[in-house]
């Protein structure tokens, strides 16, 4: 059963060490019986899918896209007819190109709400060695 060390908790659910062992204290989160203090990998998994609810999409609309991030616009850099939008979407950072008229017309600026959609046919998934 793979495990994990408060700090490499905290650090994979986006939150503060102290924040994990608050959880281990109100019964959030259960620990192994190592020594240093350890979080079962199902337990941490459980956790993750919870806090990643993210907010209600604004734009009600049906897709066929399952990978919709509901964010704040945190960066806008246009140069000529393109331009670079970052968003954070809880612990996640998505970075889209579009055109410096999609921008303008979509009034996107830092601090705006938008809706990231990914649709993708490949996905690459890699572990750590141990």
């Amino acid at each position: 059963m793979t495990s994990f060390k408060i700090s490499e908790a905290a650090r994979l659910l986006g939150v503060s060490d102290d924040t994990v062992r608050r959880w281990v204290d109100q019964g959030v989160l259960p620990v192994t019986d190592a020594s240093p203090t350890e979080i079962p990998g199902e337990a941490l998994a459980e956790r993750a899918i919870e806090l990643a609810s993210a907010p209600r999409d604004p734009t009600d609309v049906l897709s066929s896209a399952r990978n919709r991030f509901v964010g704040i616009v945190t960066r806008v850099q246009v140069d000529g007819v393109m331009a670079q939008v970052d968003i954070q979407a809880g612990p996640h950072r998505v970075v889209s190109l579009m055109s410096a008229e999609a921008v303008r017309e979509l009034g996107l600026e830092v601090g705006s709400l938008a809706v990231a959609s990914v649709k993708a046919t490949h996905v690459v998934v890699e572990t750590p060695k141990d």
